[in-house]
């Protein structure tokens, strides 16, 4: 049975459904969870020309029936393309494994320092003058590259992508985009399964009578202006982690979850090219 739709998140001529589906790792199975998802609910799937995920997400959407002006999709450009003529290729091929003619959604995955800020704001905005991107934003910025970014693309960014869950502290991230009416999208939101064991969104769970997943997907959306990509080979799973918009979880919930970050939380930390987190 199809859920409800997810509420939209608004910022910069953006519509952005609120839970979306991560397809980074699906392998040979993506095709067949992007189908099961769209025919589930979901209308936000997530990929980028890094993960190889593109032709299974396209053919996905494909099998899924649902039409493509009904789905937000989103795919990103990878570290070693952010120069201009590097940059509209990857874009081009994107297109082509996904098998579409634009995206709602093209994201810069990774900074890159070697190549000037300025040249792959432009050449992202230049996607989005040319028509194959509905919206632009980047993802794994820190606050202050973030500015720089803001400052120097001459279309406007909608979204911060960036590694989000209870373990991970991301205040001075999450202040930045609500300063520039910036959605943030949240990846990594069950901490790559870290926190199923957690004995504290355990007992809210069994209280709630949820799942673990969903008590942590809650905690995400309940704040409001983040948007939770989780990723699921499991269908069940898959439907499960959409199903978070039929409950609440109370102040001191919130604050007790809220109260899980730690120093090590932080997962994506790729060595030799990470930004300098805030």
């Amino acid at each position: 049975m199809m859920q409800p739709p997810a509420p939209r998140l608004s910022a910069h001529g953006a519509e952005i459904p609120g839970i979306g589906l991560g397809t980074s790792g699906l392998g040979e199975r993506c095709a067949e969870i992007v189908a099961t998802a769209l025919g589930r609910g979901y209308r936000h799937i997530d990929t980028a020309r890094k993960y190889g995920s593109e032709p299974g997400v396209g053919e996905g959407i494909r099998a899924s029936g649902v039409r493509r002006e009904d789905i937000f999709l989103t795919t990103k450009v990878s570290h070693e393309n952010l120069h201009a003529i590097d940059f509209a290729r990857s874009v081009e091929q994107s297109l082509a494994a996904l098998g579409v003619d634009y995206v709602d959604l093209l994201l810069v995955h990774w900074p890159e320092h070697s190549t000037p800020l300025a040249e792959t704001m432009a050449a992202l905005a230049r996607a989005k003058r040319e028509g194959l991107t509905r919206h632009v934003g980047v993802a794994n910025f820190p606050s202050a590259l973030l500015e720089q970014a803001f400052a120097l693309c001459p279309e406007p960014l909608v979204t911060l992508q960036a590694e989000y869950h209870p373990y991970l502290d991301q205040t001075t991230l999450l202040a930045a985009c609500r300063r520039h009416g910036l959605v943030f999208t949240a990846y990594c939101p069950l901490g790559r399964g870290r926190l199923i064991g957690d004995p504290v969104i355990g007992e809210i769970a069994r209280a709630k009578g949820r799942t673990v997943a969903q008590v942590a997907l809650r905690w995400i959306v309940q704040q409001g202006n983040i948007v939770p990509i989780p990723r699921s080979s499991n269908h069940q799973r898959v439907v499960d982690n959409f199903a978070v918009f039929d409950f609440t979880l109370s102040d001191e919930e919130m604050k007790r979850i809220g109260g899980l970050k730690r120093p090590d939380g932080r997962i994506a930390n790729p060595a030799g090219r990470a930004p300098a987190w805030d």
